[in-house]
């Protein structure tokens, strides 16, 4: 079993291995429910998705129409004007064969331009703010990749009270000092209101390089278990944290087997260690 813990000021008890059902995207119905079935297994009982991700929301509509309240149910829009991400909700809301969202995000909310359109007049937030309203979803969120989202999520707590954060989080990135200092500055903000914070890229070894990508992740994924192991340990040694599972879901029992149990939190000298044995470089920089 994954441990669990409240999901900000939700109320909600989410696991701390998030199911990123990106993962989903290009599967079959049937690999699905095998994913479903070993997401039962260690009573993971949230997942993240998004309408842009392939074919992951189609994949979670049987699994919604059978167990809904089993799960917390996450997804998000990248559409920044109020009436494209309505309609895409609606989408969301028929795919997914439920009538509510617990938590509808921004996805990937760094740029500034796209910034400005999402939080102005006309833009996603007033859509989120109405759909709340109309009960269509309970929270609203931010998510983001890249160096520059921690300080964007911390501007967007400036504008609206979120209910979460989505950043990437990993031993390698947080060695970059600027980067590090805007996690801390926004986890303590986090902390402060009681803002739900969900991590990704835990597995990220790198960019892909040449030759065959076997895998689903847009990135190079670490595979060994050990180093799954030690990688996730450091990520969920910080009690403030959600981890979002990776997407692809060959390595997901790994993951989740390893996060079941009672991981050791590595040191920095282990991780220094394995950087160097894996040769994991930052995937942002």
């Amino acid at each position: 079993m994954i441990e669990k813990k409240q999901f900000g000021r939700t109320g909600h008890m989410s696991s701390r291995v998030l199911f990123g059902a990106a993962a989903l995207g290009g599967v079959t119905q049937k690999e699905a429910d095998d994913t479903y079935d070993l997401l039962k297994k260690y009573e993971v009982n949230h997942l993240d998705t998004a309408h842009s991700y392939g074919n992951a929301e189609l994949r979670i509509g049987p699994w919604m129409k059978r167990d809904r309240a089993s799960f917390f149910l996450a997804t998000k829009t990248d559409k920044r004007t109020a009436q494209e991400a309505r309609e895409e909700l609606l989408q969301s809301l028929e795919r997914m064969q439920t009538d509510h969202i617990d938590l509808w995000q921004f996805h990937l909310l760094v740029d500034e331009q796209e910034w400005e359109v999402a939080m102005g007049e006309g833009g996603v937030l007033e859509a989120a703010i109405e759909a709340k309203e109309q009960g269509l979803i309970k929270y609203i969120g931010v998510t983001g990749h890249g160096l520059g989202a921690p300080r964007t999520h911390y501007r967007s707590l400036m504008k609206y009270d979120f209910d979460s954060v989505l950043f990437p989080y990993n031993y390698t990135m947080m060695q970059n000092l600027q980067y590090s200092s805007d996690v801390n500055l926004l986890m303590d903000l986090c902390k402060q209101r009681s803002v739900a914070v969900q991590t990704i890229k835990a597995l990220a070894r790198g960019e892909v390089g040449g030759g065959v990508h076997p895998f689903a992740t847009w990135y190079d994924p670490l595979t060994d278990p050990r180093a799954i192991g030690l990688s996730i340990g450091w990520v969920l040694k910080n009690p403030e944290v959600f981890l979002n599972s990776t997407g692809d879901i060959t390595l997901l029992p790994t993951l989740l087997e390893r996060a079941s149990e009672s991981l050791d939190v590595p040191t920095d000298e282990e991780m220094d260690a394995l950087v160097s044995e894996q040769r994991i470089r930052a995937l942002f920089r």
